[in-house]
């Protein structure tokens, strides 16, 4: 799963199409079946990358952030990547079960939208760890990770300072290349 604004941005890929970049992710991550969302949240330097949006929870089941204020910058392009995904399968081309996850309210840096979001949550052997804001969003992200994971123990942690940096768990758990 990846986002047309992220690996089409011509930024990144501009010698390759589409086709050319499915087949990388088929060569390097022997994956079947891409399955591309839209455009990602505002305020993410990353020209859209999905853990910010959408998440496989399990082989069959994708959480996706939705922003229910249609006012907000964030609602159509979610709501599209929403679209998208009720209409995708899964590798054995069985359709996805889609849950919906808030998105907190707008959290800013000066002038500067950030991208908080509860989907970039960090997935750890017996806990997921998740994002909150200080938003009354927090515990119904919170409520719904822990369905998803019942085997598990999702702890909200503050990360608005992090969101400032321009991520949030999953991006600072990711690995570090080498010096």
């Amino acid at each position: 799963m990846t986002t047309e604004s992220c690996l089409l941005n011509p930024n990144r890929n501009p010698h390759l199409d589409r086709a050319a970049i499915e087949q990388y992710l088929r060569d390097y991550l022997g994956v079947r079946h891409i399955l591309w969302l839209g455009d990602g949240i505002l305020g993410d330097d990353t020209d859209g990358h999905v853990d910010d949006i959408a998440r496989f929870v399990s082989p069959d089941t994708v959480v996706t952030a939705v922003e229910d204020d249609p006012q907000d910058a964030n609602y159509q392009p979610l709501q599209d990547n929403l679209r998208r995904l009720q209409s995708m399968t899964d590798q054995e081309g069985r359709p996805l079960n889609v849950v919906t996850l808030p998105m907190p309210g707008p959290v800013f840096h000066e002038d500067h939208r950030l991208p908080a979001s509860y989907a970039n949550f960090y997935i750890a052997n017996r806990r997921v760890l998740a994002p909150v804001y200080g938003h009354r969003n927090d515990q119904t992200a919170l409520e719904t990770l822990q369905r998803l994971f019942p085997e598990r123990l999702v702890l909200g942690i503050d990360c608005t300072d992090l969101a400032w940096g321009l991520g949030a768990i999953h991006c600072v758990t990711q690995q570090q290349p080498a010096v």
